[in-house]
């Protein structure tokens, strides 16, 4: 009876019901999008598809994804992340489920379908970081980062290439990929409608104590004396990234003072959605637009790797095909366990070491960039056996998760009232060249006779470039509040 009375009173913390629940939408999300790259396998030995109809299957998925990434995020920045992230999951799960239907009909509905999946799946990350920016202590926020967007998009993606392989290796054939997955995203669906929520002020039996943990430190930065506070009119503001421009409630200047009163204030207005994107404000930006053209440099190239990693591992190292979900995975299961160290390490170092967050954010950054690229290159031009190749992939994508200290939580730093929104851009201007990418990867290899090369020159300079531009131009001061 003691231990009944103990369970019934023991009380979770509401943050990691629903972040966890995010976390779960993020390995469902990669998990259907990531399956078609072990399916396009089996799909094109039945259907008789060439690499180049191969590669417009691949990326008509971001097609889709591109059109509602800006959306997806401003939708759930302003009318809260539940109710976006739930109807986009809804839209996946179905298109996911109907991926075989589609493909018996043609290879123009398939592509359709594909799109219609990549539509709902691009509201799903940029609505996690709005729903992180609300529920996210600030010094948890690295290592939840880390936990939602690195180990759960990797643990969707370790899930899917196996997982994809053993379905379609069984006896109900490449069909039974996409039921599986299908199923498992309607009952997430069904826990997230019961268990989800935008606000934590709002949400039922959250305690005041965790309640004033997730709110306190909205307002901290506000407790610097270096920290400006300055009119929202944005065609007279000062455009140093030394200023953090204020947009509240009834657009009025918020003051910068110490009394609880205000403290408690700022906190409610934090707690709630904005009014409105003041979208000529964050394009105003030069903070915001280092992060956006970091994200075009480091998105594409990741998807034309997650997409065509299984075909490269079947070209240049004469993989079995039974083998080859088992043999691709290596590197997302390297790079998932050091997702989770890179996120303790990095709020570690700035809220235990003191280290100032930008510098922290720059390394961070370029240890993914140039450590995925060097050791990319590395397996395309020194390794000689399967073994070495998968080794040196999975170093670099290990070296990889330092993404996750760096930009793809550096919005929370600048905006974090809009960060649903800035995500969202930073992965449109990332989908543009990955629809062309990961297409053109498939008419490469027709017309060159299966080069890699030229590929993954193109993916290491591309890495480079983005963390040259990141470490110049990236802050860590808040500029949109």
């Amino acid at each position: 009876m003691n231990a009944l009375f103990l369970w019934q009173n023991l009380y979770i913390p509401k943050r990691l019901i629903v972040l966890g629940l995010c976390a779960l939408a993020s390995v469902i999300s990669y998990s259907d999008r990531s399956n078609m790259a072990v399916a396009i396998v089996y799909m094109a030995e039945e259907f008789g598809w060439s690499s180049t109809a191969q590669g417009l299957v691949l990326s008509s998925f971001f097609i889709g994804y591109l059109t509602t990434q800006v959306f997806g995020g401003a939708f759930a920045d302003r009318f809260g992340g539940k109710l976006v992230l739930g109807a986009a999951a809804f839209g996946w799960t179905t298109f996911t489920l109907f991926t075989p239907s589609a493909a018996k009909l043609g290879l123009g509905y398939l592509l359709s379908c594909r799109i219609l999946l990549g539509i709902a799946e691009g509201a799903c990350l940029p609505s996690i970081h709005s729903l992180i920016a609300s529920w996210a202590p600030q010094e948890e926020r690295s290592r939840i980062v880390a936990v939602i967007q690195g180990s759960g998009s990797n643990i969707g993606i370790i899930l899917a290439l196996p997982v994809s392989t053993w379905l379609g290796s069984g006896p109900w054939g490449w069909q039974s990929i996409f039921w599986a997955f299908g199923a498992i995203g309607l009952v997430w669906s069904l826990f997230w409608q019961i268990y989800g929520g935008s606000n934590p002020s709002t949400y039922q039996g959250i305690s005041k104590e965790e309640l004033n943990l997730i709110l306190k430190n909205d307002h901290s930065v506000r407790n610097r004396s270096d920290y400006i506070s300055l009119p929202t009119n944005e065609e007279v503001m000062d455009r140093s990234s030394e200023d953090a421009v204020d947009v509240t409630e009834d657009n009025e200047i918020a003051q910068n003072n110490n009394t609880e009163e205000n403290y408690n204030s700022l906190a409610a207005v934090k707690s709630s959605n904005p009014p409105h994107i003041p979208w000529r404000l964050i394009l105003s930006r030069r903070e915001v637009w280092a992060l956006l053209v970091t994200y075009f440099c480091v998105t594409w190239t990741y998807f034309v790797f997650l997409t065509w990693l299984p075909t490269y591992y079947l070209d240049r190292f004469g993989v079995d095909i039974k083998h080859l979900g088992y043999f691709a995975v290596l590197p997302y299961i390297v790079q998932g366990i050091s997702s989770l160290f890179v996120g303790a390490l990095v709020d570690y170092i700035i809220y235990s070491l003191k280290v100032r967050i930008i510098i922290v954010r720059r390394i961070a950054q370029i240890i993914s960039s140039c450590g995925y690229a060097i050791f990319l290159l590395l397996a395309e031009y020194a390794a000689k056996t399967p073994l070495q190749g998968i080794i040196l992939i999975s170093i670099g994508t290990g070296l990889g998760s330092f993404i996750l200290g760096g930009l793809y939580v550096s919005q929370l730093d600048i905006a974090p009232r809009y960060s649903g929104v800035i995500f969202g851009l930073g992965n449109f201007l990332g989908i543009i060249p990955s629809i062309l990418g990961v297409s053109l990867v498939g008419w490469i290899l027709d017309a060159t006779g299966r080069n890699w090369n030229i590929i993954w020159n193109s993916v290491a300079a591309s890495y480079f470039i983005g963390a040259f531009i990141f470490s110049i131009f990236a802050r860590d001061r808040v500029v949109i509040e």
